[in-house]
């Protein structure tokens, strides 16, 4: 099918906006290649380090000269269920290359909190910033100059897009991007739910909150919800750059060990071809897709912020009107929690990434004539791998969902449009979820409540000064305010006032969770209050309009562009971004961008 009208003026315009950068990204990436095969221009003594510690058989593969080495930048850690099975993987990667004549070694590690636990905790404010952290350390892993491939090991939230942004800084290279997958299911997600929500309320003890949590996320592998993690590795599936439906396959099982290796042998066979470097894969036609995917997909909002960083890495330049036009006509095809009951594994088992992949594609929402590692046009991604035998085969997946409750195809979507909105006005600009807030609710009109801490609006729940209709405004949460933690701790309390039978919204210029849930949030708002965004001007019983349908974020019993705000003196943030680490990084809240620029410090200081 042809390309939706709609997809083809977004991505045209996204490419004229981006000519000069983009230009200027091909132009030094290109520079890079020409300048010869890395280990050639690695002096007797440098090459020698390099590969000091190596086995005998892979010193003398090595000081051949002629075979590829395969450079593994891992997120490793044992903190992070998702992360736990990297620490195998490397030696997986070895054996591939040493079977293939070639070798491969752990550029680097890079830095992989766990966002699960940091909620609501000081850490969550370098949660965001560790992002750009983990870009640079790709960098510095990778600026040895002795790899003729790269392989990225990462999963989780702001892991996969700094993986991402660090490597494109050597995208003259090949680079394929290797997942761990979810762990099995745990108790039911409604489950879990209700037992958070009846803990908000104080009806049940610490005990039993950590006995269900417990359930949720007890094994190594990604927490099986559609956050962050899980949409990262959607996109990363969509935009070419995993082994085929790699996904979602379980980290304990034979079948995810070989398309590891395989992964391994793909990024070697592209070097020895000197074809498809990441910077010829990642164009604007591929964000395009990583974009649709996420807004077919329901999934997390943190890449309205990850998406723009990351699309900047490559000289790309988008911003929320673009994701606001296609999540328009994007059709939502997929349930998974929180905008359903099932999680990740059941939506693979009902069709999953290659379902959406040809689903996407057939409807003309896709870009199908792209670059991916797996060669030219997007068909490769319509297929999943399986063990036949003990080999490694891909076949085609689905061509029917086998649960219409958790996937449905594109003439019969869930709904016609996608899972986020822009909402703007005199507030400034925000996104919301849509996906999982039911119609009804995402309207609402009511006088403000404001705040400037999570603990601010935790306690006037407990003190029942929220049991009206109210708009939550909590404000100087923002990346220059303190690094723009995630507010998921909110959720269940608002859920709680939504269930009792009030008009319920948020207001904030912080991030919610790619779990954030049934209530309308208008997050990400910008400009932030400290950096002089009409939040800063907002005052308690101020009447404020979210509305979702028509875009609209307005404070409407106030005029916060003229006579009004002049006569109101703006709050001032608390400086207390000290403590857990915090300290280290008052130089990047200082230059960090806005929201809608990518809230990063990589690029702050270049011309766009």
């Amino acid at each position: 099918m042809s390309l939706h009208p709609t997809v083809a003026a977004v991505t045209a315009r996204i490419i004229e906006r981006s000519g000069p950068t983009r230009t200027d990204y091909v132009r030094r990436m290109d520079h890079a290649r020409d300048s010869g095969v890395a280990r050639a221009k690695l002096s007797c003594a440098n090459w020698a380090h390099a590969f000091a510690g190596q086995t005998i058989a892979d010193k003398l593969t090595m000081m051949g000269g002629q075979a590829p080495n395969l450079g593994i930048v891992t997120a490793y850690n044992d903190m992070l269920s998702a992360h736990q099975p990297f620490e195998r993987f490397p030696e997986i990667l070895r054996d591939a290359a040493r079977a293939m004549g070639a070798t491969a070694q752990v550029a680097g590690g890079t830095p992989a909190m766990c966002d699960g636990v940091t909620q609501g905790r000081p850490g969550m404010e370098l949660s965001l910033f560790s992002r750009d952290l983990i870009a640079m350390s790709a960098g510095i892993a990778l600026t040895h100059d002795a790899f003729d491939a790269a392989i990225m090991l990462g999963v989780c939230d702001k892991i996969v897009p700094g993986l991402f942004m660090g490597a494109l800084a050597f995208g003259h290279l090949p680079v394929v991007f290797a997942p761990a997958g979810p762990m099995p299911s745990g108790i039911p997600n409604a489950e879990k739910a209700r037992v958070r929500a009846e803990y908000a309320q104080g009806k049940v003890d610490r005990s039993v909150l950590l006995e269900s949590e417990i359930g949720s996320y007890h094994s190594p592998g990604t927490c099986t919800f559609y956050g962050t993690a899980n949409s990262n590795q959607m996109m990363m599936e969509l935009m070419g750059l995993h082994m085929p439906s790699t996904a979602f396959v379980h980290p304990e099982t034979g079948l995810r060990d070989a398309p590891t290796a395989a992964a391994g042998r793909r990024a070697i066979e592209l070097a020895v071809s000197g074809t498809c470097r990441m910077a010829d894969v990642i164009d604007e036609k591929a964000i395009v897709n990583g974009i649709v995917a996420l807004l077919a997909t329901g999934g997390s909002t943190n890449h309205a912020i990850h998406l723009v960083a990351m699309a900047r890495a490559a000289g790309i330049l988008i911003d929320w009107t673009d994701m606001d036009e296609l999540s328009a006509v994007t059709p939502l095809l997929a349930r998974v929690y929180p905008n359903g009951s099932a999680d990740v594994n059941a939506f693979q088992a009902a069709g999953g990434v290659a379902f959406v992949a040809r689903e996407l594609a057939q409807a003309g929402n896709i870009h199908s004539d792209v670059t991916t590692i797996m060669g030219s046009g997007i068909e490769a991604y319509f297929q999943e791998p399986s063990l036949i035998d003990g080999e490694l085969v891909w076949r085609d997946g689905v061509s029917e969902s086998l649960d219409t409750d958790i996937l449905r195809p594109a003439s019969d979507p869930f709904q016609k449009d996608g899972g986020l909105r822009l909402v703007k006005g005199n507030l400034g600009r925000a996104v919301i979820k849509v996906s999982a807030v039911k119609p009804e609710h995402r309207i609402v009109e009511a006088p403000c409540a404001v705040f400037e801490t999570q603990e601010e609006v935790q306690a006037a729940f407990k003190a029942g000064q929220l049991d009206r209709d109210v708009i939550i405004v909590l404000r100087f949460q923002g990346p220059k305010a303190n690094g723009m933690p995630e507010l998921h701790s909110l959720s269940p309390l608002m859920s709680v006032l939504l269930d009792r039978g009030f008009k319920v919204a948020l207001v904030t210029d912080g991030r919610m969770s790619g779990a954030s849930g049934k209530t309308a949030a208008a997050i990400h708002v910008s400009p932030e209050a400290l950096d002089g965004g009409p939040l800063a001007y907002v005052q308690t019983g101020d009447i404020v309009r979210v509305d979702a349908e028509t875009g609209t974020l307005e404070a409407i019993s106030i005029d916060l562009t003229t006579r009004d705000r002049a006569r109101r003196t703006p709050a001032h943030a608390a400086s207390d971004s000290w403590g857990y680490g915090r300290e280290l990084f008052s130089a990047f809240r200082r230059v960090v961008t806005s929201a809608e620029e990518g809230a990063t410090v990589c690029f702050s200081g270049e011309e766009t």
